[in-house]
Parts: C-alpha cells; sequence; structure tokens
C-alpha cells in the first residue's frame, strides 16, 4: 500500500473528471478573449451614421469620443461597450455561482455540473447564430448565469478530500484554470482566421457571422464535457448529506463578505484592490494591443499563451519551491511591486519589446500574489472556519472581476489608454500598503 496516496481510486477519479470539466469549460470560455476588439468593431455602427437602435444608443458615445480627441471614436466606443459586457458577464456569475453551489447542496453535484455545461452550450449556439450585438449579449448572459461550475468544482473537491489535503484538491483547480486560459485564447485566436462567410455566404441569413468557428469550437468542448459527466461522474455528495447541508445556508450578498477573524479580512481585502485593478488591464489589454501594435485575432491570442506560460514557470518554480518557509507575505510583497513597474510600463510602451517586458512583469505579480494571499487567508483561519474563510476570498476576487473591466473601459474611453494604466498603477499602490500590514501566521511564531 502506499502511503503517499493523496486520495483512494474512486476519489481520484472525480477529482480528475472535475478537473477535466473545468478545464473544458475554461477553454471554451476563454476562446473569446482576444476577439473582442474584432467583434466589437464588427458589431457596433458608426455612431455618426447610423439609425439603428444601436447607432442611437452609442451615437452620443461616439460624439463625445471625437470631440475628446479619439483618433478612432468607434474604436474608443468599444472598449466602453467591451468593458460593459466583460462586467456584467463576471457580475452574473458573481451572483449565480453561490446560488449553484446551494443548489447542488440540495440535489447533487452531478444534476447542476450537467444543467450548467448544458446552458453554457447553449449560450454558445447562440452566439454562433449571432448576427446581431443583441443576440450576443443575449448569449453572453446565458453565459454568465451557467457560469456556476467553479463553485461546484469546489464544492466536489471537498466532497471528496480531508481537511489536510484540500489545499492539494484545490490546487487542481488553479491549474485548470492555468491550463484553460494559455489554450482557449490561443484556439480563439486562430479559429478567428477562418470566416465561414467566405465560403458559403448565404450563411448569413441564418445569422451566421465572422466568430461563429470560435463559436462552434466551444460548442464542441461543452458537447464534449456534456458526455463525458453524464457518463463518467459518479455523485460525490450522498443523499443523506444532502439535508445537512443545506441546514443554516445563507448566501445572501452581505453574509459573503463577513470575513471570520481580522487577519483574513486583511489579506481579503489586498486581493480585492489586486483584482481590481488586474481584472481591469486583463480586460482591456488586447483593446491596448490592437491600438498601440494593431494586433490581429491571433496576435492577441499568442499574447495570452505567452503571459499563461510566464504564470505557470512562476507558479511551478518559484511559489511552489518557497511556500510553507514563511515567505508568503514577501512573495506578496514582491508580486505588488512587480504589478505596479507593470502598469506603469504598459502606460508608457511605444516598442513590443518594452511591452512584452511589461507583460512579464504583470506575469509575475498574478503568479506571486494570488496564490500568496490564499495561503495566507488559509493560514490565518482557524481549521474550523477554513471553508468560510476561503469562501470570502473567492468572492472578493468574483466582485473584483465585475466591476475591474468596466472601471478600466471607462478611464480608457475617457482619458485614453496611458491614463487609464496609469490610474491602474495608482490602484496598486493601495494593497501594496495593506500588504506591509499583514500580521505573521501563528503557525510560524510557534
Amino acid at each position: 500500500m502506499r502511503s503517499s496516496k493523496l486520495l483512494d481510486s474512486p476519489n481520484n477519479k472525480a477529482l480528475g473528471i472535475v478537473f477535466m470539466t473545468l478545464f473544458l469549460d475554461l477553454v471554451g470560455f476563454s476562446i473569446i478573449f482576444p476577439l473582442f476588439p474584432a467583434m466589437l468593431e464588427y458589431y457596433l455602427p458608426d455612431g455618426a451614421n447610423s439609425t439603428s437602435l444601436l447607432g442611437r444608443c452609442i451615437s452620443p458615445l461616439f460624439y463625445w469620443a471625437e470631440n475628446n480627441g479619439a483618433a478612432d471614436p468607434k474604436f474608443m466606443t468599444s472598449v466602453l461597450f467591451g468593458g460593459v459586457l466583460g462586467s456584467l458577464y463576471s457580475l452574473l456569475q458573481f451572483v449565480c455561482a453561490p446560488l449553484w453551489g446551494s443548489y447542488s447542496d440540495r440535489v447533487g453535484r452531478r444534476k447542476v455540473l450537467i444543467i450548467t455545461i448544458l446552458g453554457l452550450a447553449l449560450s454558445y449556439v447562440a452566439w454562433f447564430f449571432a448576427a446581431s450585438f443583441w443576440i450576443l449579449v443575449l448569449a453572453r448572459l446565458i453565459g454568465g448565469v451557467m457560469g456556476g461550475n467553479l463553485s461546484v468544482a469546489t464544492a466536489v473537491v471537498a466532497d471528496v478530500t480531508s481537511a489536510s489535503k484540500r489545499s492539494s484538491g484545490m490546487a487542481l483547480i488553479g491549474i485548470a484554470f492555468g491550463l484553460g486560459f494559455i489554450i482557449g485564447p490561443a484556439i480563439g485566436g486562430i479559429s478567428a482566421t477562418v470566416n465561414l462567410l467566405d465560403y458559403m455566404p448565404q450563411l448569413s441569413r441564418y445569422g451566421i457571422n465572422p466568430f461563429s468557428v470560435p463559436a462552434m469550437i466551444s460548442f464542441g468542448l461543452s458537447v464534449i464535457n456534456l458526455v463525458w459527466v453524464s457518463v463518467a461522474f459518479k455523485e460525490t455528495l450522498p443523499a443523506h448529506k444532502r439535508l445537512i447541508n443545506v441546514e443554516n445556508k445563507n448566501i445572501s450578498i452581505v453574509d459573503r463578505f463577513k470575513s471570520p477573524c481580522r487577519a483574513t479580512k486583511q489579506a481579503t481585502s489586498t486581493y480585492l484592490f489586486f483584482m481590481l485593478a488586474f481584472s481591469g488591464m486583463e480586460f482591456t489589454l488586447t483593446f491596448l494591443a490592437v491600438e498601440r501594435f494593431l494586433f490581429s485575432p491571433i496576435n492577441n491570442g499568442m499574447l495570452f499563451v505567452f503571459i499563461g506560460t510566464v504564470m505557470i514557470i512562476v507558479q511551478g518554480g518559484i511559489v511552489r519551491k518557497l511556500s510553507g518557509r514563511g515567505l508568503e507575505k514577501m512573495l506578496a510583497q514582491i508580486g505588488l511591486a512587480c504589478g505596479l513597474f507593470a502598469f506603469f510600463g504598459l502606460a508608457y510602451s511605444t516598442s513590443l519589446i518594452y511591452f512584452l517586458t511589461s507583460l512579464i512583469c504583470m506575469s509575475f505579480a498574478v503568479a506571486l500574489v494570488t496564490p500568496s494571499l490564499s495561503s495566507l487567508v488559509s493560514l490565518y483561519a482557524p481549521e474550523s472556519i477554513q471553508g468560510q474563510a476561503l469562501g470570502v476570498y473567492r468572492s472578493a476576487g468574483s466582485l473584483a472581476r465585475a466591476i475591474g473591466p468596466l472601471v478600466a473601459a471607462l478611464a480608457y474611453f475617457s482619458f485614453g489608454s496611458k491614463s487609464a494604466y496609469l490610474f491602474g498603477s495608482v490602484l496598486l499602490v493601495v494593497p501594496l500598503v495593506m500588504a506591509n500590514f499583514l500580521p505573521r501566521p501563528n503557525k510560524y511564531n510557534a
């Protein structure tokens, strides 16, 4: 018998299925990331000439950008609309993920996974036939509501791991995120070079658009995922435990931010401000690359591959080796300082080398800050309230992703890319100062 084995075979199989489920979901979800600038350029009309409802809606924004000296008012308007779409999707995830998690406590994990995966597949069908901007919005709304797999997957990990092995199980979720956000944008950028209308223009009458191929791939991945879960996933929450889990369940938004102790509140607040800045940068980055360097969708896809690869190298080669040595606070501070430099560099980057160097710094920031602060939250919280503390931490990140893209897009639209990224660097000063006051975990004081 191997005593070092993390889990027995059935539990190990459940974790493997959850890993693949999240990976396939995130690949399908992130395919759209490098496409936003080109998609909005395609869908949004010229506000100065269009008489459509959408044209009349964006006309004031178009003229405002034009009078504010924007070289390309339509592009600046697309940045703002992109921020609205990004924040709306994340806001729906923030609101609905706990609801899906709570529902899974009553009916089981398998049923909710199947429902949410099916819902995501339907959102990709809507995207495939999105002849108009409003159908694209509908697709994003459905996707946001159905984006509850993370909370359910986290619950599955909790179902099949002991408290001592919980962090190892949760690490699988992080790996799925990392790989998904590398492969998805790459597929999106490459697949966007294929336009079905170039081969069959008559398909336009059915709503087929230049971005239908990426949507078709996302749909295909969801179908594979749906079949995979339906056939292979066995329920991890027995019926006799479901009523116990539902008792005393409170999923109000206010209660989601009640940190169990002062130290976890400090670390969570630090993470909230960091993610506000990072999520805004993450969403507007493709627009910045188009504005400064005329990047195509495939270039933007490779940009995400570059960022994700650096993050994996840093997390695997630095964070993993230094974790558990009492260096979490220092790593978080170094990461925040890297982020400050990255934002400043992106604001002034006029050469591709300078731009990529700044992105390396940003990748270091994310790879160091996120796991370090989550480790601190876990170390600060007593064993009995680990789940609550980490739940508040994740909710803070979700809220930041719901606000950050819109705030960054507004700054970009109103003041230009340089000022928007300088604002991000100023915002990062807040968590950098807050990190200095994080206490040393009692584990290391013993």
